[in-house]
């Protein structure tokens, strides 16, 4: 499924469209290069789950954690720009940060990718003539829920 995202409003609106429907356990895997929108998306969800705070990137950090009541629900905010191999996962304890919270993971190639997993929606970020268009691409346990 293709989204224009034309502007700011758009992105926003696609955040709270995965908010909406985001349960402990998931994971969007955005993915796109370098300025094509992942972090703002990912500010878009944080922001629709409640948070009202800064949303810095975690590029540097790698993984941020956001947990109630300032979000409805634990994310895990992962950027694995860094990263060279899975194998790094297990060693940043990325399980243990995902037990029991989504996790919102940029540059999930990086790591092989999630799209394997049923829980996992892949988005593709590209620059778009208008703007930006996302390209979703939801895993088994998703598409009950994306429509």
């Amino acid at each position: 499924m293709t989204i224009a995202l034309p502007d700011i409003a758009a992105t926003e609106a696609l955040g709270r469209r995965i908010a909406d429907l985001l349960e402990p356990g998931d994971i969007v895997a955005l993915s796109g290069g370098l300025g094509a929108g992942k972090t703002t998306l990912a500010r878009a969800i944080l922001s629709a789950l409640g948070h009202r705070g800064e949303v810095p990137s975690p590029t540097f950090t790698i993984v941020q954690t956001y947990d109630p009541p300032s979000v409805r629900l634990p994310v895990v905010h992962a950027d694995f720009y860094r990263l060279n191999s899975a194998d790094e996962l297990e060693e940043l304890g990325i399980d243990e940060y995902r037990e029991g919270a989504a996790m919102l993971a940029e540059w999930p190639e990086q790591v092989g990718g999630f799209s394997h997993d049923p829980r996992c929606l892949s988005i593709a970020l590209e620059t778009a003539d208008a703007g930006r268009m996302a390209i979703a691409r939801p895993g088994a346990d998703w598409l009950s829920r994306w429509r």
